[in-house]
């Protein structure tokens, strides 16, 4: 008679492909920009834009940027049929400090390369800096309107 105890079972579950191929898990590891979500990259974007401005308009560091998938429809065109806005200038109110929004999907559905994006998401934020500060677009970013 043997007195031998199994072993107990693997606490793990184990989980196959129904091929039995091995382990499932991510395509790529979270370091490679194939990981990095539209939505990260986007953010990334209004976040280097901000930055290249903050160096130049130091009273940028009390402004908050964001991101926002689309505009509030009050936010969206008009009655008259004006066209969707890209970014919007929030102004501080009760304790709160200006804020820069950026649409996302508007910004998306405008550019037709990585690129362009990068370039329009610069523009717009450049924009709502200049509505903040009073000041034109050229003054707050000579390069602004360059290709």
């Amino acid at each position: 008679m043997d007195n031998t105890v199994p072993p107990p079972p693997d606490p793990r579950p184990r989980h196959r492909d129904r091929h039995g191929r091995g382990m499932r898990g991510p395509i790529a590891p979270p370091q490679v920009p194939l990981a990095v979500s539209r939505a990260d990259a986007f953010d990334d974007l209004v976040r280097d834009a901000a930055d290249r401005l903050e160096r130049r308009w130091p009273q940028l560091a009390d402004v908050e940027f964001a991101v926002q998938e689309v505009p509030w429809p009050q936010d969206g065109p008009g009655a008259d049929g004006e066209a969707v806005p890209l970014g919007r200038l929030v102004g501080a109110d009760k304790g709160r400090p200006n804020r820069i929004v950026v649409y996302r999907r508007p910004v998306e559905i405008r550019a037709k390369s990585r690129d362009e994006r990068a370039l329009l998401v610069h523009e717009v934020v450049v924009e709502q800096v200049a509505e903040l500060l009073g000041l034109s677009p050229e003054n707050v970013d000579p390069k602004y309107g360059e290709d």
